[in-house]
């Protein structure tokens, strides 16, 4: 496949840092094919105008980012828009609405815009009612022109969402076309980051647009229809939001746990009112299998319980099974990323970097983690793409003499794994299920 020299350093760049490149993944993509196929499934599914959803399950350093950060970059290629929202500690809670809301708007990306697309979105939405106008007989050089332009965008806003839109959100969008007319692109800024769901514009630009305090929670899954419509209005085929790491929910307390899951489970049942709507969670087992999780839940785990039969598992189920890296996944990615890299001298790191070196390799970052292959791709890459670098830079460096494998800058995980141990303090009450609530 080709791939443009900026992506290729892009990818490097990333990998020696340890973190996962967000283009250029298809370069070194290996052992996903059914696992892809799944998800360019639930794309078509989301092109129907089915609202679905997907759980990527797998644990550490089984690829879950790496699969969604592809996901993304396939529905983008596919005429999508997207969202990539990573959930941290406490920055994240799914029972508020207005904080998924939040994350979910201002990672909005397209092919064109990768991140931060919303001003982008509505203007070609705009830019498509001021053509229907026109196609109509309007007059685009009349003084009457952009006010007829605003009373179709109240009246599409309508049309698209079954008049569930909220009144706010109309006047909002009236106001950042009159303003950006006007050239007043400060105002209107302002005004797009109150719907992005900023909670700190100034007074000022709310007075303007006739509208008061932010978006709540109880309204917020009511603007995100309202943005879904605008993506497909605007020409997309409609809306991929991943969220990375759900895992994180079992660090919580106890009921806070039981209410972001409960905040989950509100919205995948409520999946089949956002037509074109596609949500990807990732998560370990852990998250899935405990009563510190979804198996704490009964409706939840219901619902997108994991099923096996004689050790198959249907791609199709609500949880995608990621398999955890064996050492000759570990090799092909090593191939490929030898073949990408940049330099003027490609024999010359071939012959030094050699597949029996990435052999040994692999087995030694393995033994650093007691010969679990599955938790070291982000160690093994990071290592790897150091020996590349010192073999361009240094005509006598031998990767075959060097020194044995030593992890560097392990995170939380990788320390707690390699004790043996949980990254979550058990509590006695994870014993116990969550009671499921409305909000």
């Amino acid at each position: 496949m080709a791939i443009s020299e900026r992506d290729i350093e892009h990818i490097f760049e990333r990998l020696r840092s340890g973190v996962v490149p967000e283009r250029g993944l298809e370069a070194f993509a290996v052992g996903i094919d059914k696992q892809r196929t799944e998800i360019h499934r639930q794309f078509q599914l989301a092109a129907n105008s089915e609202g679905v959803f997907k759980f990527l399950r797998g644990g550490y350093g089984c690829g879950k980012t790496f699969m969604s950060r592809l996901a993304i970059l396939d529905a983008q290629a596919q005429g999508f828009a997207t969202s990539f929202v990573v959930v941290s500690d406490n920055d994240l809670h799914f029972y508020k609405f207005d904080d998924v809301y939040r994350k979910v708007v201002q990672e909005l990306g397209t092919s064109s815009c990768p991140r931060g697309a919303l001003s982008d979105i509505i203007d070609r939405w705009i830019a498509r009612v001021e053509d229907a106008l026109i196609a109509g007989g309007a007059d685009e050089n009349s003084d009457e022109f952009d006010t007829l332009v605003k009373q179709r965008i109240e009246e599409e806003l309508a049309s698209l969402t079954g008049g569930k839109a909220p009144e706010d959100m109309a006047r909002v969008l009236r106001a950042i076309f009159t303003f950006k007319q006007k050239g007043e692109i400060a105002e209107a800024s302002a005004l797009l980051s109150w719907l992005s769901g900023s909670e700190n514009v100034a007074a000022t630009a709310k007075k303007a647009a006739g509208i008061k305090g932010d978006i709540a929670s109880r309204d917020a899954l009511d603007y995100l229809h309202g943005i879904l419509e605008i993506v497909k209005a605007a020409g997309y085929k409609g809306l991929v939001i991943v969220i990375d790491e759900v895992e994180t929910v079992l660090r919580m307390r106890h009921d806070s746990r039981g209410k972001s899951l409960n905040g989950i489970r509100q919205i995948c049942d409520a999946a089949d009112r956002y037509r074109g709507l596609l949500w990807i969670y990732t998560g370990t087992p852990k998250f899935f299998d405990t009563k510190r999780g979804v198996a704490g839940l009964e409706p939840l785990h219901d619902r997108i319980q994991f099923l096996t039969l004689a050790g198959f598992a249907n791609p199709r189920q609500p949880q995608l099974e990621l398999k955890p890296f064996d050492a000759r996944r570990l090799k092909e990615v090593a191939l490929k990323l030898r073949e990408i890299y940049p330099t003027a001298n490609r024999t010359g790191i071939v012959n030094k970097v050699t597949s029996e070196f990435i052999e040994r390799l692999v087995t030694k970052v393995t033994a650093g983690f007691k010969g679990d292959v599955g938790v070291v791709p982000r160690q093994f890459l990071r290592q790897f793409v150091n020996i590349l670098d010192l073999a361009a830079e240094n005509d006598e460096f031998d990767p075959m003499s060097a020194e044995g494998f030593e992890p560097i800058d392990l995170n939380e995980v990788e320390l707690l794994i390699r004790e043996g141990r949980t990254y979550f303090d058990e509590e006695p009450a994870d014993i116990q299920g969550y009671a499921a609530v409305e909000f």
